[in-house]
């Protein structure tokens, strides 16, 4: 008995990496997976893997930051398989440059694919949801560089900071119906990341591997977090976030008041501000200047900046 049998899953960006593994997973926990990819051939390949080792799956070609193509997830799920019972928002792209340097395509494309593209599938499970009576679970792909920042991603920071909020108002607001609202912050190493990394370090990984080590940053680690937030197991957790990577599981504090200065009842002078201001960072022990978020994490490929 798998942890989803009888379910029906959609994923999106499930050709490659880390939404390729969710799907697999999912297939293996027993769930029908709809296969959302941008490039056709890619999501087939899926499907075919899939079927082929007996579990049952189809694929859905085109972009999901477009409405026809996030609604017809859903219809094709519930015409396929006859419900819908989970979506796993994993679609995204990267664009990399420091921010004096982005163009406005290169912003523009990495918000509509993250939020739109996580805003519209979403929308339609949930109006397909409360139409049908019956509750629901949304898994949406943040990321440390959207909670922490990162170097460098001013674009994809910006978009996956929003996802997190976004899933956060998302559970708010589907409780009532029993629908559930969660994000991850993945660390995998996929197509995407692995040709940024030095050849000395793919060199390393190859050789850890050849030996059978365990393979920490590999993108099939994040799926099993994964199905079970797409499963009733999960019903009694919503709104939050978790870190994943290897065998490690995280979870991240939202954003919290931890220090506070008073103006004794009156407005501020800003002239008193200046004097006052530096008692936040003493008493909170937060640095005042700009920092490197991504020291703090327990878990990283590379320290690159």
């Amino acid at each position: 008995m798998g942890l989803l049998d009888g379910k029906v899953v959609v994923v999106t960006g499930a050709g490659r990496g880390i939404g390729r593994g969710e799907a697999l997973e999912c297939a293996e926990q027993g769930a029908a997976v709809v296969v959302a990819e941008f490039d056709p051939a890619a999501g087939d390949a899926v499907v075919a893997e899939i079927t082929g080792n007996g579990g049952r799956a189809v694929a859905v070609g085109g972009d999901v930051a477009e409405a026809y193509v996030a609604d017809s997830l859903v219809t094709t799920a519930v015409e396929h398989f006859g419900r819908l019972d989970a979506v796993v928002n994993n679609a995204g792209i990267l664009r990399d440059r420091t921010t004096a340097k982005l163009s406005d395509d290169e912003w523009d494309a990495v918000i509509r694919v993250h939020l739109r593209g996580h805003f519209l599938p979403t929308r339609a499970a949930l109006r397909h949801w409360r139409e049908a009576g019956t509750p629901g679970h949304l898994v949406h792909t943040a990321s440390t560089s959207g909670l922490l920042g990162n170097f460098g991603q001013s674009n994809y920071g910006a978009a996956k900071a929003g996802i997190a909020a976004f899933s956060t108002i998302v559970a708010m607001e589907g409780a009532r119906a029993g629908i559930t609202s969660n994000a991850i912050a993945p660390t995998a190493l996929t197509r995407m990341t692995l040709d940024l990394m030095p050849q000395e370090f793919r060199d390393q990984r190859d050789a850890a591997l050849a030996r059978g080590e365990f393979d920490f940053f590999a993108p099939e680690n994040v799926a099993p977090l994964v199905s079970y937030l797409c499963s009733d197991e999960s019903s009694h957790i919503s709104g939050k976030v978790f870190g994943v990577q290897g065998d490690s599981v995280e979870i991240f504090q939202p954003w919290t008041s931890v220090a506070e200065v008073k103006g004794d009842g009156k407005r501020w002078d800003p002239s008193v501000l200046a004097g006052r201001i530096d008692e936040l960072f003493g008493s909170s022990g937060i640095q005042a200047g700009p920092e490197n978020m991504m020291a703090r994490m327990r878990y990283q490929i590379l320290d690159e900046h």
